[in-house]
């Protein structure tokens, strides 16, 4: 099993700026931002879980819900991830987690 606490404090740090920015500040890129790594997150967690499976997109359901639909999708990634076989691919976390920082970082939060 692997430690997947980096990217879950990642994940709740991001949710956490999202959730105390205004609105406006949300409406100018912030809430798209985070709900594109919303869907990357989900995305990936599907294709591992469920291989050869066309994902289901996570729908948009407004700015202010941004930040809890991330939070799901980061904890549906980091408990895939946790419990992967022993030979999966390390570099997936590596990865995630530079996602959530990246995103964070346009986000301008």
């Amino acid at each position: 099993m692997r430690d997947t606490s980096e990217l879950t404090a990642a994940v709740e740090r991001f949710a956490d700026r999202l959730r105390a920015a205004p609105q406006s500040r949300l409406q100018r890129g912030a809430a798209a931002e985070g709900l594109a790594l919303a869907r990357e997150l989900a995305v990936r967690a599907q294709r591992a879980e469920e291989p050869g499976r066309e994902p289901r997109a996570m729908p948009d359901a407004g700015v202010f819900t941004v930040a809890d639909q991330l939070v799901v999708a980061g904890n549906d990634l980091a408990e895939i991830l946790r419990t992967a076989p022993a030979g999966s691919p390390a570099g997936e976390l590596a990865e995630a987690v530079g996602l959530v920082r990246a995103a964070a970082e346009r986000s301008g939060l």
